[in-house]
């Protein structure tokens, strides 16, 4: 009959590494320690999964909110004006992932109320598009209606410019350009009233501060655009698939234009805040370290206290490889559970940080996340399950890697030195 060695990590393995996590009259300095060790990788963890949700909802959210009202892809006069607009846009909807093609006139200009003034993006734009608009259309429309748009004469202002205005739906809105009408003396500024027929809210204060749209024949004339676009703007189904889309695109436009899309229009803002994600990450992986570093301390102050116990075991027959699997299994221990608590708590956390951050702003009468300076008028968080991967396999990794010196000095130590020291 075969002899079998001994099982790894054997039943009275488990029972000594448990019995020195307790806290003992003589040992409670190395208890405080591991559970210094426990709370640290706890709040390491569920810090780490919380920043990496907040940063990930910050990507979706801005990159949704800016898509949202801006297009993938831009289509932009090259030589003659945009004037053949409609068939363009016609060829380039029937291009394989095009979802939906807007043509607009844009121009930069002031607009002023009885009560305050401000700068604006004026948008031409015909009430179909603008209904099928991702942040315009739909729930997003607080205040009045988009139907009639075309005809209504009208404006659709959004709610942050009409906070700052101090105008309601009714109320008029005076547009000034100075590109107006070209006159004997030059070019005149242009000024016109439009009543406001709609607010909307995008959710991104930035643009909820800046967007006038007005029917596209009206700001065709108010710009001196008669029957031209200044941009054709293209949503896709997959922003993922915007490179090969662009070349289809390409390849069915009839004249040569200026093609862009939202990747290169907004490259500095999103390469920011990937920067930003990362140095997040490194900054509250250095909790787990030091949490980690506290698990190889309190494991070397526990080989020394028990340099008795150690010896004891050995000349009782226990090999190197029993103890070091017994100090093994007490630094882990504390990882697994320091990991497992702190899942725990950074899900709950990411789930709800919108409404811990509302408690806590009525709670402190403070406003802890203000649009004006986020851009975003509530707090994002998406947790990637990726993400969540890579924080709890970091952090056991470290655990364990902190556990394999303080055990295998346990297991080098001479039961005879001891003895006789200890």
């Amino acid at each position: 009959m075969r002899k079998t060695g001994p099982l790894p990590f054997a039943p009275f393995e488990w029972m000594i590494a448990l019995r020195y996590l307790r806290a003992r009259r003589a040992s409670g300095f190395v208890s405080v320690i591991a559970l210094i060790s426990f709370l640290g990788i706890m709040v390491g963890v569920a810090a780490l999964i919380v920043v990496m949700s907040v940063m990930n909802g910050f990507h979706k959210e801005l990159l949704d909110k800016i898509v949202g009202v801006n297009g993938h892809i831009f289509l932009q006069a090259a030589d003659t004006p945009l004037n053949d607009y409609d068939r363009i846009a016609a060829d380039v909807k029937r291009v394989k992932g095009v979802d939906l093609v807007i043509p607009m006139v844009e121009g930069a200009a002031g607009v002023s109320s009885p009560y305050n003034q401000s700068g604006a993006l004026v948008r031409g734009i015909r009430e179909s598009d603008l209904k099928e608009l991702p942040g315009i259309g739909g729930s997003h429309v607080k205040i009045g209606t988009l139907d009639g748009f075309d005809h209504s004469g009208g404006v659709a202002i959004g709610q942050g410019l009409a906070e700052s205005l101090s105008l309601r739906v009714g109320d008029n809105l005076t547009i000034l350009t100075a590109k107006g009408a070209q006159t004997p003396f030059g070019v005149a500024p242009r000024i016109k009233s439009y009543p406001v027929t709609a607010i909307f809210q995008i959710g991104m204060a930035q643009f909820d501060n800046l967007f006038v749209f007005l029917p596209l024949p009206e700001a065709q004339a108010f710009f001196n655009h008669e029957n031209e676009a200044t941009v054709i703007e293209v949503f896709l189904k997959d922003p993922e698939a915007i490179d090969s889309v662009r070349q289809l695109i390409d390849t069915s436009l009839p004249r040569p234009v200026i093609m862009t899309d939202w990747r290169e229009r907004n490259k500095t803002f999103f390469d920011a805040l990937k920067v930003e994600r990362n140095v997040m990450f490194i900054i509250v992986t250095l909790i787990v370290l030091v949490a980690a570093l506290n698990i190889i301390s309190g494991l070397i102050m526990l080989v020394k206290d028990k340099s008795s116990d150690i010896a004891i075991l050995r000349t009782m027959g226990a090999p190197r490889g029993s103890i070091m699997r017994i100090f093994l299994i007490t630094g882990t221990s504390i990882g697994i559970s320091g990991t497992f608590a702190g899942f725990v708590l950074g899900l709950v956390l990411a789930e709800n940080l919108e409404t811990i951050r509302s408690g806590l702003n009525n709670l402190l009468h403070a406003n802890l996340f203000p649009a004006e300076i986020y851009f975003l008028s509530s707090l994002p968080s998406v947790v990637e399950p990726s993400d969540v991967i890579t924080v709890v396999g970091m952090t056991l990794g470290l655990s364990i890697l902190a556990t394999l010196y303080p055990s295998w000095r346990a297991a080098r130590l001479d039961p005879v030195e001891a003895l006789r020291y200890g």
